[in-house]
């Protein structure tokens, strides 16, 4: 099992590049940065971690560009989009950034994509909230082909294009495996379908435990993917807890990596928890 750390690099914060470097020397295995590219206004009601959204959320920096910097100064890390919302991205934009990171990385982008929770900051890009998954399938298509042919072209009901050439290709071939966002009734339908791993989110709201729910959702996928003759699919969990019990419970499930929550905060503070977070996993590795 391998293990990692989510920040939100802010106006605020420890940037990503130091941040990269730091994750680096601790020894831990990957770097995932979110995306969010505004927060509407009054958006708390819809959060559904805490009772109110931390400014982090609309502090962020640029997420491709964070990843960018961290690549620059790492040679090691795997580094993730997490999560990518792709429903409020053009995919041939995202197709030549994802592929240009991988490329000056040597290789080393998983690229974490889902529908995302805010139903206003989508429909400020255009979208509509009730087509979002639809949408997201298509653009996840269309990158694919963009990555792995010479002349790319896609038609479906949002993505539209004829021939097209776009370089650089991914550095991984035939491209950057797609880790689906989500733990919705239907999330695993869209792994299978159009996804190479699966990132659940384990926060909960303190009111809400969805433990055992994530945990059965775990062994269904195996289970499809030993139906389909398939390999297993690596999982990915945000939100993982400190707890070393719930841990081995994931990798009994069938985790391959755990990503853990840094809050957004100065150097000093980030390298802390940084700090505490490698004597944790001395536990549990």
């Amino acid at each position: 099992m391998e293990f990692g750390v989510t920040m939100f690099a802010t106006d605020f914060s420890m940037g990503p590049a130091e941040l990269a470097i730091a994750v680096e020397e601790r020894g831990l295995d990957a770097l995932f940065i979110p995306d969010h590219t505004h927060i509407p206004a009054g958006s708390d009601e819809a959060f559904r971690i805490a009772d109110k959204m931390p400014p982090d959320y609309s502090h962020n920096l640029d997420m491709f560009i964070g990843l960018a910097a961290a690549a620059a100064v790492t040679k090691r890390i795997r580094l993730g989009t997490g999560i990518c919302l792709v429903v409020e991205r053009d995919p041939i934009i995202t197709a030549k950034e994802v592929a240009s990171i991988d490329h000056i990385s040597g290789g080393r982008v998983d690229f974490g994509v889902g529908g995302g929770w805010n139903q206003p900051e989508m429909e400020n890009h255009g979208g509509v909230w009730a087509k979002r998954f639809k949408l997201m399938r298509e653009r996840c298509e269309a990158m694919r082909e963009i990555w792995t042919q010479e002349k790319a072209s896609y038609h479906g009901e949002f993505v539209n294009f004829d021939d097209i050439w776009s370089w650089p290709k991914p550095t991984q071939q035939p491209h950057p495996r797609i880790f689906i966002g989500g733990d919705a009734p239907r999330t695993l339908d869209r792994v299978m379908n159009y996804g190479d791993g699966w990132i659940p989110m384990l926060a909960d709201h303190p009111d809400h435990d969805r433990w055992d729910e994530r945990l059965g959702m775990m062994r269904e996928l195996r289970r499809r993917t030993d139906e389909a003759g398939r390999e297993p699919m690596p999982i990915t969990t945000f939100g993982t807890p400190r707890d070393p019990a719930r841990v081995e419970q994931l990798r009994e499930a069938g985790v391959t990596r755990c990503i853990f929550g840094l809050k957004a905060a100065p150097a000093d503070d980030v390298l802390r928890r940084l700090d505490r977070l490698v004597q944790f996993l001395e536990v549990v590795r």
